[in-house]
Parts: structure tokens; sequence; C-alpha cells
């Protein structure tokens, strides 16, 4: 995504202006992207005032176009963040608020809750929850600031719901969730929707979820990040350290991993395969990313600082996530995508295996590739469903099954 463009040094920048220049960006990217927004988030960005909501943060900061973080743990790890514009628009899009809706959302920070008042109206309430009061005193001197008074802030575990406000026509959740609590389904009204940023084997899918049946099932998804959830829905990914702390794999808990070989295995000459399937410089490709966490049963991600990039320990297509491939001793991982054109406008994806196994490991990652190309890459997308734990393999949906504590989540591609 685009910069704002920087202000003149002599320039005395004005909130207005900033703010239309924001929205302005918004929805030149959301139309490129061939995802219009509505008219009514539109409206709603451009009427409120994100900088009330971020009083310690410089202008042109409070309308930059990315994520700005509110609170960081002494390790510096971010705690609380104002969502990146782009990613609130697409969960709003989502979430599909119409007036007189009520609304819960769990993570704070009060800019999300302004902009959901502004699209459910003075019929409609908004409930936001925060398990951290620094978040929700700012939640509140914000609004305030704003002059709204009837936006509900609570402190507490967002977890947990807010049943004294509950049943709600929409539940947004703005925090990294590793599962859809129990309350939150309990606290759904009939015919209602919960938008989660739902971990999915490492990656991250803000999904929206309708009843259907006695279960949950996608009506949209898009990618996203954010801070991980603290308090009774907490959890951490294991880390797998394969070079120091500069390449690692994220893993889920179940997974069973051989580390000692795999670190060996770094060590030694890599294999490569080129798959022939191509992507533009600027087009995404994360349904790729979705497809391989559902069609491989060792999927899990490698993470790389940039002196390991550097030094060619790793050439990952992405340092901060990029699928893997890992069977016993062996692994594989999408490589840096090579151009195939003098323009360097086409990129060719690749896979580089290590270990005794590399050769079968990468044609198997190099072979998922090939068939999303072929299968799904012009398809409707994956299907995401949410089954109550205790649902039997036999009444689940074919396709790759992530058991979480409270739901059977399914992935399946129509």
């Amino acid at each position: 995504m685009p910069r704002l463009p920087e202000m003149d040094s002599q320039t005395i920048p004005h909130p207005e202006s900033l703010r239309a220049a924001m929205v302005d960006t918004l929805v030149r990217d959301f139309a490129a992207l061939k995802m219009p927004l509505s008219r009514e988030v539109v409206d709603a960005f451009a009427a409120v005032p994100r900088h009330l909501l971020l009083p310690d943060v410089p202008l042109e900061r409070a309308y930059a176009y990315d994520a700005v973080v509110t609170k960081r743990a002494e390790n510096g790890a971010a705690m609380s963040s104002v969502s990146a514009p782009q990613i609130i628009a697409m969960m709003l899009m989502l979430l599909d608020l119409k007036p007189g809706h009520r609304v819960l959302e769990v993570g704070s920070g009060g800019y999300n809750a302004l902009l959901m008042r502004e699209l459910v109206g003075p019929d409609g309430r908004v409930t936001t929850i925060d398990i951290d009061a620094d978040v929700t005193d700012r939640a509140k001197r914000g609004l305030a600031a704003a002059g709204v008074a009837d936006v509900n802030v609570l402190t507490g575990d967002g977890g947990l719901g807010a049943r004294e406000f509950a049943p709600f026509d929409r539940i947004v959740v703005t925090v990294g969730a590793p599962d859809i609590a129990t309350q939150w389904n309990d606290q759904l009204a009939e015919g209602g929707r919960i938008v989660a940023p739902l971990d999915l084997r490492g990656l991250t899918r803000a999904v929206a979820f309708e009843r259907e049946g006695g279960h949950l099932t996608s009506r949209g998804y898009g990618v996203c990040g954010f801070v991980p959830m603290q308090g009774a829905g907490a959890y951490a990914k294991r880390l797998i350290l394969l070079h120091d702390e500069d390449v690692a794999l994220r893993v889920d808990d179940d997974m069973s991993v051989d580390a000692a070989s795999l670190r060996k295995a770094l060590l030694e000459p890599r294999v490569e395969r080129w798959t022939g399937v191509t992507v533009g410089a600027m087009e995404p490709f994360d349904e790729l990313d979705l497809w391989l966490a559902s069609a491989a049963s060792g999927f899990c991600l490698l993470t790389a600082d940039r002196e390991a990039v550097d030094q060619g320990l790793v050439s990952p297509s992405w340092r901060l996530g990029t699928p893997v491939l890992v069977d016993g001793d062996s692994f594989a991982y999408r490589a840096r995508a090579r151009p195939v054109d003098p323009e360097e406008t086409v990129y060719e994806f690749g896979v580089y295996g290590h270990g005794p196994a590399a050769e079968r490991v990468a044609d198997a990652l190099a072979e998922h590739i090939r068939a999303w190309d072929r299968d799904h890459r012009s398809g409707p997308g994956a299907r995401i469903e949410a089954y109550p734990v205790g649902t039997a393999d036999t009444d689940l949906p074919a396709g790759r099954v992530i058991d979480k504590r409270n739901t059977r989540v399914t992935i399946s591609w129509p």
C-alpha cells in the first residue's frame, strides 16, 4: 500500500486535509484490488477524527496509512494499537453494519468504535471491551474529545463477551484470536455475524461467520494481523529455532517436529524446484498461502531475520512467515520468487528443500503450488467453517480440519 505524501516542512498540517488524503488513498487502493468500499464506510472514514483517538501522536502520523502502536510491553512487543485504515475498512466491509445494529467490539482503542457508531446511527449501540485499563481509559478520553457519550466502554476479558448488553447483531474481534469463544457465539443474535482474526495454522484471516444449522460458516475473509489476545483466550505459537535466533519455524502445538534433524538439514546444500507458476509484481497471492495451509499436512511458517537472508542462509518469499512443508528430518519452503521477464513485472514461484529427503519434499510443495494455480487460483476461494468441539469426523466436510479449544475449524475449497 502506498504512503501518504509527506508534508512540506513549511506546511502546517490540517486534520481535515490529512483525513481527506487518507480516505482518497483508501478508496483508490480498494478500487485497484477490485474491492470497492461502500459509500457508508467511506463516509464514516471521512467523518471520524482519527487524531482525537491518538492525542499523543503527531498529526501526520495519526493519519498515516499504517497501524499506530499505542502501548508496548517491556520487551518492545506491541500490546495495543490503532489498526491500519485498510485493515479497518476491510473488516467493516465484512461486518456489514446496518443502522440500528447492536455491536460488540473485542479489543478496544476508540477509533473503530467511533467508525462503527457512525455506521449504526442513533438507533444502534456500540459496546467496546478491552482487558487493559490503560487502553479503555484512552478510548474513553478519545471518545469524549470527539463529543461521543453513547458508546459503552468496558474494562474486562473480551473473550467472555459482554452479556449485560447482549444479544449482539454483530461481534467484531480486533485482537488475534486463536478460536471463536463460546461466549461470542452464545451472545450473537439470530441472523447475526461474527468477524474475527482467526489463527489458521499460523496464518491470520479475518473471517466473517454466520450461523448455518448448528455451526458457523464463512461469508468472506481477508488478510490481517493483530496484537495477540490476552486473558482466557490467550495463546502463543511454538517457535522452533533452526539457527540461533536467526531462522525459526512457527508451528502449531500439536505438530511433531524433529528440531535437531531440521537444524542439521538447514546447513546442508539445498535443492531447487521452479514451478512454472507465475505472479505479477503487484499481484497478491495470499490465497496460495491459505491453500498450502489447508493442503499440506506438515505445514508451518518460516521466519528469518535480515542478516540470515543477506548471508544466504535462507531465501524465503517473506521473512516474517513463509510457507514450509516439514516431513521428518527434511523440509522445503517457498523461495523468493525470481523474475522471468526483463522488466521484472512477472515472477515465478520456486521451492528450496533441505535434508535427506529434500528432493521429495520440495517436489511435494511445488506440486501443491501447481495444484492451487490449476484448480483454485480463479475459484471462489476457501470455505471456512467452525463446528462445535465433539463434532464427529463423519459430520465434517471434506478438507483440512484444525482442532481448537472450542471449535473444530474446517477449510475446504469448492
